[in-house]
């Protein structure tokens, strides 16, 4: 028997490479990509690319898109409620593991892994403690294309926010800035590669720099790059915008 599956879907080259491997797993269907987006803005969280383009990635992929809408500045128990429910829509369709795109924040895939055994799900991580060099270079090779849509100030500076990722931006990078930006020092949109039909066709709109205010409440969280970080509030992030065509 395959294990049912959903996929959990960011956008970005991890979820690519992660996706690819997956699909490659005969042990392993996919029943769906599951995505968290702001539902003020239309946007992925965290990441700031319009629903517009993360539809044409699932249309291109040729998987079903589950999208689950979180608020503005959602407290954590408010993001899990909201998990839960979706989980539990999903159980109900046979699906008993859930597939993320994490390479090494051990507490992050504790979290994850804890927050699944409540509702009868595992995890699985296809790039678990996969060299991020290696990672990237893999990516790379496969024929995968991805553009940075947000940068931490803290890491980067304005230059690096909407360019591909190519060799060069890999030799540009600080060398505190892990090359796939695990620590959140950078998100990206995968616009093509083996994994879609087709390329998704968008131009570079406004770059645009927001600073987030720390918020009232100690559990609530945010949709910037990163802000698990003591000082994550004292620093802006950068977003560049993609209009789809």
């Amino acid at each position: 028997m395959k294990k049912k599956a959903l996929f959990n879907w960011s956008s970005g080259k991890d979820s690519a490479l992660a996706l690819y491997k997956s699909l490659q797993n005969p042990e392993i269907e996919i029943v769906c990509l599951l995505t968290s987006v702001n539902q003020q803005h239309q946007r992925i969280s965290m990441h700031g690319v319009r629903v517009e383009l993360l539809q044409q990635q699932a249309e291109s992929i040729g998987l079903p898109l589950e999208i689950m809408q979180i608020p503005e500045m959602p407290t954590m128990e408010a993001y899990e409620n909201v998990m839960r429910e979706t989980l539990a829509k999903l159980k109900n369709k046979g699906v008993t593991h859930s597939i993320f795109g994490d390479i090494f924040l051990e507490d992050l895939r504790k979290y994850r892994e804890d927050k699944l055994a409540e509702m009868g799900f595992e995890g699985i991580f296809p790039l678990w403690k996969i060299p991020t060099h290696e990672i990237i270079q893999e990516f790379l090779a496969l024929g995968f294309k991805t553009i940075v849509v947000c940068v931490n100030e803290r890491f980067l500076d304005k230059s690096f926010v909407g360019r591909v990722i190519d060799q060069n931006f890999i030799n540009d990078l600080p060398e505190n800035v892990d090359v796939c930006g695990e620590n959140g020092e950078f998100h990206t949109f995968t616009f093509d590669g083996p994994i879609f039909s087709k390329p998704i066709n968008f131009e570079i709109g406004e770059v645009v720099y927001r600073k987030y205010e720390k918020p009232e409440k100690e559990d609530s969280s945010d949709t910037a790059c990163d802000t698990s970080a003591s000082d994550a509030f004292d620093y802006g992030f950068w977003y560049c915008d993609l209009v789809g065509k």
